[in-house]
């Protein structure tokens, strides 16, 4: 059942979905439900704000239109098989689409109304004459009009004449007059010819003061049958709309006028609504009858009709006939798609089609209950040549016989920037078939060598579409694989083929007719510059023996097709997939960077496994104010790897740290205990926040003695950074010291010294794990106590780092691994700290 809202019955009906048709909205809805009242009203206006902001409305052709995408058909298709249209849809990949059907508005036959009756909205006395309207010549005096007569000229008086029963208007001067059944103008003629004889040197002026009243009846089919009192001067049409109209049962065509129990006149009002005729309207007088019979045969008309309406049938016989009441066809009306929905009677209800533009289809005869659909002419122009894409002026040509390619693309101007002047696809179907096919040309070649084979000829519906260089071809090629795909069978694979690798436009390709290996080339755009063009590989899948599908690799010889010969290039099958390599040896340009006290600093492109004493060459070498053995070499991968390893210790320590404290919890440690636990807490988030550097530990000084191919020189990879500080006369000290900080270097200096000028150890420092630095980001690594009873000798550049004794805390009396996590952020950051670049 269709799902509608039904007239007055105040429901919103929930049926099975029907199927999409002209002018139908889709929504994103919840389900229908069965609504009733205050609920129907609330439903109703939340329809009515989504049909607002919603856009998607189907044409009165079935066709969907969004915003920037072609057109979609779906006229015919359930709410499902709609979602799974458009899911499939190439041009809505990457969409999700959820569409529900809701009527907009009734159309089509079940939106037809009765013609003519809609006349009678509005007040009842709408067209109830006034007193201050002309009164006609052929008005008929009778008992009740009343007259006015001016004299003027020897004589000047007024006289007000009522019309006697008998039909006498008495003057003083004249005597009684009789006027009775004489129309206004007759009447009026005789009085004035009478004063002119017998009133010498007098003239008279004859007006209707006043009219008399009608007392008339409206019976039959009429909204408030009964007796009206109507104006002298009131018609037929008059009294009906006194009595409320005609009821939708009653006739607009046989309305009857009768007087004294005599038909008087037959009133078909479609004459008066369509041509303008009141020749049938009536003046009515006291007593007169009109008489409203039931509506008579019926007969409905829509589609392409200036008028749809249902109608009642009055004289008309034949469908041609019919259609000048129903205001004509329009323009788009199909005459040889004409359907008739007719029910025998008795029997069942049938459908058959006519052609208008026979004799025996126009003279079809019509009977009651016929509804008459004219179809529209079809959409699809047949003799139109549609150009698309990057061009200057994209539309429709007209198509005529020997049309060639050329004559729609008459020259390069034609083409817009960018435009690929040697793959110009044309999708051709077959009318009779409906078969799809797809042709491509090189309009370079074409319009070099006009009318020649190579300027490919047109056929009618051709749609052209012209590429560029730069922009994805998907969204024109990959509609028309899936047209081939469905048209494929066992017996008639789909006419598509592959191309991959080092080619501008990589994907799927119709096969055209003939297609070989360089037109394939020039489909996907041509070759990159990185493309191998001495070889390529056709990969051909077979079905061998109906059982299986196998495949088998060709070499292709690419350079000799690139050459033209015609041997090499070899023709194309259904499911080719032809593979351009990659030109050995060809990557992405590489480079370093080298910043600070090189005399050349900037970026460097470099080739592969070129080392760093070759780059330091070019870069001219260091300059004198370098600190060489401070260099900081910093890695892309090594950064990756350094914070893989931070995310894992500190997911480890944050999980030991809340095993810890809940077990710190359950025991009696009491203040010392939270403090112990807030440090560690910090520590974690210290370690949380720490960005990994990525360095190289560098032997520097030891790789310019030594030059390139030493064994400390070291192999670049694309990105890697060289930092070369210059000279420095620091020392640093970092960690559980009572003032961290830099100091001046010394000759002589010792670690101990270091920390002696620092204020020496904090309260919470591991004296014993006490370590040192070195400029060139190695740690010095000594026997267990040497700071207790041996000093470290210093060089500038160095950094003495004291870590926090853990086992004062209590919450990390189990971690054996917090010294190692904070030397290795240490390790990390204290070199760039010291030279300034974090």
């Amino acid at each position: 059942q269709r799902d509608r809202l039904g007239g007055q019955d105040g429901m919103l009906a929930s049926g099975q979905r029907d199927r999409l048709g002209g002018q139908d909205g889709m929504l994103a809805s919840g389900q229908r439900e069965r609504l009733v009242g205050a609920e129907l009203e609330s439903a109703l206006k939340q329809r009515e704000l989504l049909l607002k902001g919603n856009p998607y409305r189907l044409s009165r052709d079935g066709v969907l239109t969004l915003p920037g995408i072609k057109v979609i058909p779906l006229g015919g298709l359930t709410e499902a098989e709609v979602n799974t249209r458009l899911s499939m849809d190439p041009a809505l990949r990457g969409f999700t689409t959820n569409v529900k059907i809701l009527r907009v508005d009734a159309h089509g036959v079940e939106a037809l109304k009765p013609f003519g009756y809609d006349m009678f909205k509005g007040a009842s006395t709408a067209l109830v004459p006034g007193t201050d309207i002309p009164v006609p010549d052929d008005y008929r005096l009778g008992p009740g009009d009343q007259m006015s007569v001016q004299l003027y000229g020897q004589t000047t008086q007024i006289y007000t004449l009522p019309v006697s029963r008998d039909g006498f208007v008495s003057m003083p001067e004249l005597g009684p007059i009789n006027v009775g059944g004489l129309g206004f103008g007759a009447a009026r003629g005789l009085i004035e010819s009478r004063v002119n004889k017998q009133m010498i040197g007098t003239q008279a002026r004859v007006t209707l003061s006043d009219l008399r009243s009608a007392r008339v009846l409206v019976l039959g089919d009429a909204e408030h049958p009964g007796t009206y009192v109507v104006s002298g001067l009131s018609t037929a049409t008059t009294a009906l709309f006194a009595s409320g109209g005609v009821k939708p049962i009653g006739s607009l065509r046989k309305i009857e006028i009768k007087r004294d129990g005599k038909l008087l006149k037959t009133l078909d009002l479609y004459d008066v609504l369509l041509k303008g005729n009141t020749a049938s309207d009536l003046r009515l007088q006291t007593g007169d009858v009109v008489f409203i019979p039931p509506v008579g045969p019926t007969v409905s008309i829509d589609g392409e009709i200036r008028r749809p309406a249902i109608y009642e049938l009055h004289g008309e016989k034949t469908v041609w006939g019919f259609l000048e009441v129903a205001g004509g066809l329009t323009p788009s009306a199909d005459l040889s798609a004409v359907t008739i929905e007719r029910i025998e009677t008795g029997k069942a209800r049938q459908v058959f089609s006519l052609d208008l533009n026979t004799a025996a289809g126009r003279n079809t005869p019509l009977h009651a209950g016929d509804v008459v659909y004219l179809h529209p002419i079809r959409t699809v122009v047949d003799n139109e040549i549609t150009l698309e894409g990057t061009v200057r002026r994209p539309g429709t040509f007209a198509y005529r016989d020997g049309l060639r390619i050329t004559d729609v693309l008459r020259s390069v101007d034609d083409l817009a920037a960018q435009a690929d002047l040697h793959y110009v696809l044309i999708r051709r179907q077959d009318i009779a078939s409906g078969r799809v096919s797809v042709f491509s040309v090189d309009i370079e070649a074409a319009l070099a060598a006009r009318g020649t084979a190579a300027d490919l000829k047109l056929a009618p519906r051709d749609r052209i579409s012209v590429f560029d260089l730069v922009s994805p071809r998907g969204t024109v090629i990959d509609p028309l694989v899936e047209e081939l795909n469905r048209q494929a069978s066992p017996g008639q694979p789909a006419s598509t083929v592959d191309v991959a690798g080092e080619v501008h436009a990589p994907g799927h390709y119709p096969l055209e007719p003939g297609m070989r290996v360089s037109d394939a080339l020039r489909a996907s755009g041509g070759l990159k510059d990185a493309a191998y063009s001495v070889t390529a590989e056709l990969t051909r899948y077979q079905v061998t023996a109906g059982e299986r599908r196998v495949s088998k690799i060709t070499t292709v010889e690419l350079a000799s097709i690139l050459k033209g010969d015609g041997a090499s290039d070899l023709v194309l099958q259904p499911y080719d997939l032809l593979t351009v390599k990659q030109t050995p040896d060809w990557t992405k340009v590489e480079e370093v960077e080298l910043v600070g006290e090189v005399k050349f600093p900037g970026h460097y492109r470099i080739r592969r496994g070129e080392t760093l004493a070759s780059v330091f060459k070019r870069a001219g070498g260091l300059t004198n104010f370098a600190f060489a053995k401070g260099t900081i070499f910093m890695r892309e991968e090594l950064k990756v790897r350094e914070q893989e390893q931070i995310d894992r210790l500190a997911t480890r320590l944050q999980s030991q740290l809340t095993t810890t404290q809940a077990a710190v919890a359950a025991s009696d440690k009491g203040a010392s205990a939270a403090a112990g636990g807030a440090a560690a807490a910090a520590l974690v988030a210290q370690l949380r926040s720490t960005k990994p550097v990525g360095r190289l530990v560098v032997d520097i000084p030891a790789l310019l003695r030594q030059g390139e191919g030493s064994d400390v020189d070291v192999t670049l990879h694309n990105s890697d950074r060289i930092y070369v500080p210059r000279e420095t006369q620091e020392v640093t000290v970092l960690g559980e010291v009572q003032n961290p900080t830099s100091h001046l270097f010394r000759r002589g200096m010792t670690s101990a010294t270091a920390i002696a000028l620092s204020g020496g150890y904090s309260e919470g420092a591991d004296k014993k794990r006490a370590y040192v630095i070195r400029a060139d980001g190695s740690v010095a690594v000594a026997p267990e106590g040497w700071f207790a009873g041996k000093q470290v000798p210093l060089q500038a550049g160095d950094s003495v780092v004291v870590p926090i004794d853990a086992q004062k805390l209590p919450p990390l009396m189990e971690w054996s691994t917090v010294s190692s996590i904070l030397s290795n952020l240490v390790v990390a950051t204290s070199g760039l700290k010291f030279i300034g670049i974090l």
